[in-house]
């Protein structure tokens, strides 16, 4: 029993320190588009949805075996302008900043050549357009992750994911500095990733 016990215990400890061995590390360029909207604490506002793009290079760490990974990129992105429409005027605010998406990644393998993959985990933005007094924009925004994708011919992704917002992205205030809204950006973003 203590030989069994022993041996088994070798063994897992054996797969345990192999598994960082064969995982396989990709870096590659990604890409897609954005199609955000925003949604108000107050129905005074409206707003169009809005269309941008983002891209950026990334990494894709794989544990073959068990088919979990991570990746993460750094992109440059444009979540659209947004046009909000009040009694008196029109606005045009612009979110163009820096995006860090970190995901958790599960791949089930159908075969070398084709993979499916189901992905969540923080997404960072850091915006570096500029608000105005009325319309306060968030510099560093947070959001989280959930999407899935196909993995094709062991060097291109195509993905889809939606982006759901853990804080504000703009405070509207009057003119006397009094909070009237806040807003949150919600986004859909369709990929497309070439690893090297």
């Amino acid at each position: 029993m203590k030989k069994a016990l022993s041996v088994s215990m070798i063994v897992v400890a054996c797969l345990v320190m192999a598994m960082p061995a064969c995982a396989q590390l990709q870096f590659g360029v990604k890409g897609g588009v954005n199609l955000s909207s925003m949604s108000f604490s107050k129905d005074d506002f409206q707003n169009e949805n809005m269309t941008g793009f983002y891209i950026g290079p990334m990494a894709d760490l794989t544990i073959p075996l068990i088919g979990l990974g991570i990746d993460a990129a750094l992109m440059y992105s444009q979540r659209g302008d947004i046009k909000i429409k009040t009694d008196d005027t029109d606005n045009t605010l612009k979110q163009r900043g820096l995006e860090i998406p970190v995901n958790l990644k599960y791949t089930i393998g159908l075969g070398s050549m084709f993979g499916i993959y189901f992905a969540a985990g923080p997404d960072f933005f850091f915006n570096f357009a500029s608000g105005t007094e009325m319309f306060k924009q968030e510099k560093t925004q947070v959001g989280l992750n959930l999407g899935a994708g196909v993995k094709l011919i062991k060097h291109l992704q195509v993905g889809f994911n939606y982006q759901i917002p853990m804080g504000n992205s703009f405070s509207i205030a009057d003119a006397a500095g009094a909070a009237l809204s806040k807003s949150k950006t919600k986004s859909w973003q369709v990929s497309l990733a070439y690893m090297f």
